[in-house]
């Protein structure tokens, strides 16, 4: 079952942090020879179902909502891992690109090879902002497919229409979340403007103080978008969600 909560923008809010779980970091590399860092639980119970968490923008397994989410699922003595997108683990990730909203290829990957780990256990996917948006593209894209991977999803806040959504972060109150994201987009965008000379409009990348003209400048020509707009459009949840066929909460 696929769950959406959503409108929020509570992940960026200032919450008491939960204790850290002990987690055990794995590093995996990726089809096309960069890596991934997963967070996971210590060992639950024999064959307990598995809970995976995408987090959202610039989140990591050090967000309030994975800590508390974890912390549920090992009071369960259920087994859990977050999954940090490219460059979001603490290391910063190898190739030019990193990660987007609409990355259903790298959920689809990262899912299978969860499948195998839970070793016929239940496999539970959550994702919360843009990894909510970017599991509930790949559940919409694989249909069938998805329901045989994932035995129910669910998605928190996901933004679903990108043009939607980014235009309501370029403006009122919303430019504090949108200031806050830029903080670290704009420094890992720097830093493989440094490592990929010539690949990217560093000046503009700097001088952003929108996320529409961020993704334009970096996240649109590093992921094969012609431009923030072709992004946003083909990036978005939205038009696929009707088809999902897996158990789903939204």
């Amino acid at each position: 079952m696929v769950a959406t909560r959503r409108p929020c923008a509570d992940h960026l809010a200032g919450r008491p942090q939960g204790p850290l779980p002990p987690y055990r970091r794995e590093r995996w590399n990726t089809p096309d020879g960069d890596f991934i860092e997963l967070d996971w639980l210590p060992a639950g119970e024999a064959q307990a179902p598995l809970v995976v968490l995408f987090h959202g923008l610039e989140g990591s397994s050090r967000s309030h909502y994975a800590r508390t989410l974890m912390s549920a699922v090992a009071a369960r003595r259920w087994r859990g891992v977050v999954v940090h997108f490219r460059g979001c683990g603490g290391s910063p990730n190898r190739l030019a690109r990193a990660y987007h909203s609409g990355d259903s290829e790298e959920i689809d990957w990262i899912l299978r090879r969860l499948r195998v780990a839970a070793d016929g256990a239940a496999l539970f996917a959550a994702g919360v902002s843009l990894g909510g948006n970017a599991l509930l593209k790949w559940l919409g894209e694989r249909e069938h497919e998805a329901a045989e991977l994932v035995t129910a999803a669910a998605s928190v806040c996901a933004p679903l229409d990108l043009i939607l959504s980014g235009a309501a972060l370029g403006r009122g109150f919303n430019l504090v979340y949108t200031w806050h994201f830029l903080a670290t987009l704009k420094t890992k965008a720097l830093a493989k403007c440094a490592e990929h000379p010539g690949r990217f409009d560093a000046p503009r990348i700097a001088q952003a103080r929108s996320l529409e003209t961020f993704d334009d400048a970096y996240t649109a020509p590093a992921h094969g978008f012609a431009d923030v707009g072709d992004y946003w459009r083909r990036a978005s949840a939205r038009p696929g969600c009707a088809a999902s066929a897996a158990p789903r909460w939204s």
